[in-house]
C-alpha cells in the first residue's frame, strides 16, 4: 500500500499560490478574449457606399457651414490636421453622437442615427481614410477611436516669464465663457448702479447653483471680478495654436491683433482700478472704452465677410 505523502506548512502554502495563479491567469485570458480589440482608421470601418449616402446627406444639410470641401466656413473644417487634433483618440461613436445631438446648427436633433453614421463615413473618406467592405453599425462603433495626435506646444521665448498651454477651445468659445459675460457685467453699470442693487435670495427649491453663485458676489464683487477677468485672461486670445470657431488660425502674430489685445488688457485694468474706488460714475466713459475696444477688432476679424462673422474669411 502505498502511503499518502503529507505536506508540511511552506509546501501546502506554495501549492495553493500556483493554484491561485493558475486560475488568475485563466481568469486574465478570458477577459482578454471577452474584450473588443480596438480598430484602427485606417483597417476599412466604413463602407463606400455608406460614404455615399452620407455625401448626399452633407451637401443638403452641412455643406453651407463646413464648406462643400469640409474646409471650414462659418463652421469648423472636418478634416485636417486640426480636426484630427480635436478628435485625437477619441471614440468614433462621439462624433456620430454629436451629429446626431447638435447638427445641423439651425436644426439639431433632425438627423437620425443612421444618417449621422452615414456621415460619419462620408468624413472619413474625405479624410483619406480607406473604405472596406462593411459598413459602420453600432456593434463596430465601440471598437473604432480616432488616431492619437501629438501635439507639441510652441517653444516660449528667450526670457518669457509665462508658459501658455495649448487651447483647449476656440476663439469663439473662448469668448463667450470669459470675455463676453465680463464685458456685460461692465455694460450693465450704464444702467444700474451696482451699490444700489440688493442681495437676492435665490429660491430654496427646487435648488440653482448658477442663481445661487450670482447672489455670493453682488454688486461691486461682481465688477471687481468682471475686470479682472477681462485683464488676466485677454492675453489668452495670443495662444500659439488656437483657432477661430470657422478652423483659421488665429492671426497672433499680426501687430494689429496684438494691439487689439493690449487696448483690451489696458481697459481692463481702468475698469479694475475704477472698480476698487467704487466710482460708479467714471464707468460711463469705461463702458464707452470698452465698446470700442471690442468694436475695433470686431470689425477687422469678427464681422468681416457679414454681420457677426457670418463671413467665411473672418479671423483673415
Amino acid at each position: 500500500m502505498v502511503r499518502p505523502t503529507l505536506l508540511g506548512r511552506p509546501a501546502i502554502r506554495y501549492a495553493l499560490a500556483v493554484t491561485v495563479c493558475v486560475y488568475a491567469s485563466a481568469a486574465v485570458f478570458s477577459l482578454a478574449a471577452q474584450v473588443p480589440q480596438l480598430r484602427s482608421m485606417t483597417d476599412g470601418v466604413y463602407s463606400a457606399a455608406q460614404a455615399a449616402r452620407g455625401q448626399q446627406v452633407y451637401q443638403v444639410q452641412c455643406g453651407e457651414c463646413h464648406g462643400m470641401a469640409m474646409e471650414g466656413t462659418t463652421g469648423p473644417p472636418l478634416v485636417g490636421d486640426s480636426f484630427l487634433s480635436n478628435w485625437s483618440g477619441r471614440p468614433l461613436a462621439n462624433l456620430i453622437d454629436k451629429i446626431e445631438k447638435t447638427m445641423p446648427f439651425n436644426q439639431p436633433v433632425s438627423l437620425s442615427r443612421q444618417q449621422s453614421a452615414d456621415l460619419a463615413a462620408y468624413i472619413l473618406q474625405a479624410g483619406k481614410f480607406p473604405a472596406g467592405q462593411a459598413e459602420l453599425t453600432e456593434a463596430t462603433l465601440a471598437q473604432v477611436a480616432f488616431p492619437t495626435v501629438r501635439t507639441f506646444p510652441a517653444p516660449a521665448a528667450s526670457g518669457a516669464a509665462t508658459f501658455l498651454p495649448p487651447p483647449e477651445g476656440n476663439l469663439a468659445e473662448l469668448m463667450r465663457a470669459i470675455a463676453f459675460p465680463a464685458a456685460n457685467t461692465i455694460f450693465n453699470l450704464q444702467i444700474r448702479d451696482p451699490a444700489a442693487q440688493p442681495k437676492k435670495s435665490p429660491a430654496s427649491s427646487p435648488f440653482d447653483y448658477v442663481e445661487w453663485g450670482s447672489s455670493v458676489y453682488p454688486g461691486w464683487l461682481a465688477v471687481d471680478q468682471a475686470a479682472i477677468a477681462i485683464t488676466e485672461t485677454a492675453p489668452l486670445f495670443l495662444t500659439p495654436g488656437r483657432r477661430c470657431q470657422n478652423g483659421r488660425p488665429v492671426p497672433v502674430d499680426r501687430a494689429d491683433w496684438k494691439q487689439y489685445v493690449a487696448a483690451l488688457v489696458e481697459v481692463g485694468k481702468l475698469a479694475h482700478q475704477t472698480s476698487r474706488a467704487r466710482n460708479y460714475a467714471a464707468f460711463v466713459d469705461i463702458s464707452e472704452k470698452l465698446n470700442d475696444a471690442c468694436a475695433n477688432c470686431h470689425k477687422v476679424y469678427r464681422d468681416k465677410g457679414g454681420t457677426e462673422g457670418s463671413g467665411a474669411i473672418r479671423c483673415q
